[in-house]
């Protein structure tokens, strides 16, 4: 069974500088996330079957604090052929935040779980589908936009099944 934790970022799509963003990609094949922004925290490509993760999720978040992060970058990385990822990022990522990742994707793997990515800490905003694009021209269409720095509170942690129901929801403690 394929399934992810995220932890949800409090951003909008109407926000001026992802506005800005868009106009300066427009004409660009991409499809723009509208809404449900988050942080992929691990993307199990297998889990054993028969064995529930959520009990083991519980041990770990209820002794977690809502991370804080500043994001203050927007940056793209290659994603297939012909395809980018944009996303929103840190230049400075909390410890605390990290740590928590780890003890999460060690739990899974300790479960017989498989993982073929490593964490990356981005939200992403758009898939680009352009074959016009490479991941160098976005970079430098996407650093001319004026982006705030934002400091953000996430306490909304989500597992589920890849594209299916939700399997476990928590909140963390500000």
């Amino acid at each position: 069974m394929k399934s992810y934790i995220e932890i949800k970022v409090p951003i909008r799509y109407e926000e001026s500088w992802f506005e800005e963003l868009r106009d300066l990609l427009d004409g660009v094949d991409i499809r723009w996330q509208r809404g449900y922004y988050h942080i992929t925290m691990a993307f199990l490509d297998y889990a054993p079957d028969g064995v529930n993760l959520v009990p083991g999720l519980n041990g770990i978040l209820e002794d977690a604090v809502a991370p804080e992060i500043t994001f203050d970058m927007l940056d793209a990385f290659a994603s297939g052929y012909h395809r980018q990822v944009i996303h929103l990022t840190t230049t400075d990522a909390p410890e605390d935040f990290l740590d928590l990742v780890d003890e999460i994707r060690q739990y899974f793997l300790a479960k017989g779980c498989r993982m073929q990515s490593d964490f990356r800490l981005h939200v992403t905003l758009g898939r680009v589908q352009d074959p016009r694009m490479n991941v160098h021209k976005l970079k430098d269409i996407i650093s001319r936009v004026d982006l705030p720095t934002m400091t953000m509170t996430m306490t909304g942690v989500e597992y589920r099944i890849f594209r299916g129901k939700t399997l476990g929801l928590w909140k963390l403690p500000e």
